[in-house]
């Protein structure tokens, strides 16, 4: 644990109200420490890991060239956050009307975003979001105006440069949309240099959806080969809004993804589809737990893996519908690959249903690729490792064709 929390600075431009809220992320720290396996929503996944490694804050800003001049790095237009090493080194100019783009400081002193910071997360029960909490000062800031579409996505681009040194990363994300509001948001993860970095991103996401708005959220994750990346999303939806998300994970020697959604309103639907695929002893952790605390509130999930080598993919998802949430609609589905004798699975799918008039389903499979349509293939002329490779994309690309954007889809695709 106190490899984690270091002697936290305040700048002169910090105020009491920043003390005050990294203290009760020191304090909340403290009190929990690391979880362990003893937790229920961390029962696969070790953390020895980093209680064996010591981590250092990096207080020197970005010397890259290349990361304060604006590379696109993806291949269509975007308004683009470069950020390296946890830090912002570029923000977008010209941004359209009713779109806010800033470090998440800037927001806190300029627009008040104070009482939106862990408005919905308990930091005395999730001990990363404490952490992030304690070093509170880095991380993105978006909101979009009501009635507002932005045509372009946002994408956050953080590149990990950490060949000499074992960096914690803090990050800490707010957005937030206007009713009626439409954006793409794209989270971009990747290191450069060294193969076997170490270094570990604790990431906050607090996503407010108003009335009738839509988001659509991307994700890809291609750290390095010993790096920790542990992220909490927490998404809360009004009236008819609307979240489309997307998940891919691949490297790191621990990969979480941590999803919370609160369907608080009526007619609010959660989509959440997502692949991982890995190999060597890497250990990938998707965790959703989706609230209907409303009537008439859609949830969908579909997770599919590729687990090989001595690699271990974890996926525990909870539905739980309230008991005023009639014609609630909840589906969840996992399914694995498991390309090697020692590659391994643990799932957990979990309904928790207080409502009568509604229509749940959940279903978790793990299993090897199928020999007979291997045979199939191979008596055909297809190549052992080429029919092995048909069968995996046939296996994943289900949840890569709901991808509505052809751009971002093609791109997706390209990656794994």
């Amino acid at each position: 644990m106190n490899n984690l929390l270091q002697h936290i600075e305040l700048s002169e431009n910090n105020n009491l109200s920043l003390f005050a809220l990294r203290q009760s992320g020191i304090k909340a720290f403290e009190q929990q420490g690391l979880p362990t396996k003893k937790s229920e929503n961390w029962k696969y996944t070790s953390l020895r890991s980093l209680e064996r490694q010591d981590y250092i804050i990096d207080t020197f800003e970005c010397d890259h060239t290349h990361c304060h001049h604006h590379e696109t790095a993806l291949p269509f237009v975007c308004h683009e956050i470069n950020m390296c090493n946890g830090k912002i080194c570029h923000l977008p100019h010209n941004l359209p009307k009713g779109l806010i783009v800033c470090s998440i400081l800037d927001a806190f002193f300029e627009y008040d975003i104070k009482k939106k910071i862990n408005s919905r997360i308990n930091i005395a029960e999730h001990p990363f979001c404490a952490l992030n909490t304690a070093y509170l000062e880095q991380g993105i800031y978006i909101e979009v105006a009501k009635n507002t579409h932005i045509d372009q996505p946002v994408a956050i681009i953080h590149k990990a440069h950490c060949d000499d040194k074992n960096l914690l990363m803090n990050i800490h994300n707010i957005i937030v949309l206007g009713a009626e509001a439409k954006l793409d948001l794209i989270e971009y993860y990747h290191h450069e240099g060294i193969e076997k970095s170490d270094y570990l991103l604790n990431i906050v996401n607090e996503i407010t959806l108003s009335k009738s708005s839509h988001l659509n959220h991307i994700k890809i994750q291609k750290d390095a080969f010993y790096a920790n990346h542990i992220a909490y999303n927490c998404v809360a939806q009004k009236e008819n809004s609307s979240y489309q998300g997307f998940c891919l994970q691949k490297g790191a020697n621990i990969g979480r993804n941590e999803t919370k959604a609160l369907l608080s309103e009526p007619k609010a639907k959660f989509v959440l589809n997502g692949a991982y695929i890995m190999n060597g002893w890497a250990l990938i952790d998707t965790n959703t737990q989706i609230l209907h605390l409303a009537e008439e509130t859609f949830s969908a999930q579909n997770v599919r893996g590729v687990i090989g080598g001595k690699a271990h993919g974890v996926f525990l998802g909870k539905i739980h519908i309230a008991p005023n949430a009639d014609r609630t609609e909840g589906k969840q589905l996992h399914k694995a690959l498991l390309l090697s004798d020692e590659a391994e699975a643990d799932y957990k799918p979990e309904l928790e249903i207080f409502a009568d008039d509604v229509k749940c389903s959940h279903g978790a499979t793990c299993g090897d690729l199928d020999a007979e349509q291997l045979f199939y293939m191979q008596s055909r002329g297809i190549a052992l490792n080429d029919a092995k490779q048909l069968l995996i994309n046939a296996h994943i690309d289900e949840v890569f064709e709901k991808i509505a954007d052809t751009n971002i889809k093609n791109w997706l695709k390209k990656s794994y």
